[in-house]
């Protein structure tokens, strides 16, 4: 392949993913977050210039290629974060050789950007991060406005995307049939949504912030019950 100019500040990868997308996945977790989530466990991401390795579009989809035979129909590349549409211009070129190589190719973010459009003409899926669907939560939990992310669900359904949904549920937050409820309104009339998924909040990354000379948000605070986790799904699931 001939090498473009361009290069992608990429934090780590993980070649046989199975949580990020449908099938097995390359998973790519690019440098750059604009949100400050609470309760965020790769901080490491937030700079866009602090990753641990530069490439360019054509070496990152030549080593995709040597896994393709394991990704099958359903698998295929995952861009994720930090916020992946952050370094637009190196996405979208990874995302043309994705349809070039007739690679599956998925996007994980909170639409907290932008600029996006030709992200939408040239993604397979959409897997849309919900921190909150009220303002007042969303800027408490990210530090920001919900109207880029309203704008980019928009734009999702204008353009008759895939999309999965997912939240992060967190003990003191969101951890209530309310909520749920409230969710399960909000994303009622969209389109295209294959799955929602409730994502039980952990303090894996918490160490990550003491390396980092950060503050942790929500230090103190216990990992989401899976039980009730499960509960709270089925009560999605069921209304």
């Amino acid at each position: 392949m001939k090498k473009s100019k361009i290069l992608g500040d990429i934090s780590s990868i993980e070649t046989m993913g199975l949580v990020d997308g449908p099938g097995i996945r390359f998973v790519v977790f690019l440098q750059g977050c604009p949100l400050r989530c609470k309760y965020c466990h790769n901080p490491e991401t937030w700079a866009k210039t602090n990753g641990n390795v530069k490439m360019t579009p054509e070496e990152l989809i030549e080593k995709v290629l040597r896994y393709k035979n394991y990704y099958g129909d359903d698998g295929g590349v995952t861009f994720s974060g930090g916020e992946p549409m952050v370094q637009k211009d190196f996405l979208i070129e990874c995302l043309k050789l994705c349809k070039k190589y007739k690679i599956n190719s998925a996007i994980d973010t909170a639409g907290s950007t932008a600029d996006y459009s030709e992200i939408l003409d040239l993604v397979d899926l959409v897997i849309f991060d919900i921190k909150s669907y009220k303002n007042e939560d969303y800027k408490k939990i990210t530090g920001r406005s919900i109207d880029n992310s309203l704008k980019f669900l928009y734009d999702c359904q204008k353009k008759n995307k895939k999309m999965w949904i997912r939240s992060v549920i967190t003990p003191g937050i969101n951890d209530t049939e309310e909520y749920v409820l409230g969710l399960k309104n909000f994303i009622k009339d969209l389109k295209n949504i294959q799955k929602v998924e409730l994502l039980p909040y952990h303090t894996i990354g918490v160490h990550k912030y003491k390396e980092l000379g950060l503050k942790y948000e929500l230090d103190g605070v216990d990992d989401m019950d899976n039980d009730r986790c499960v509960e709270l799904q089925k009560l999605l699931n069921n209304r």
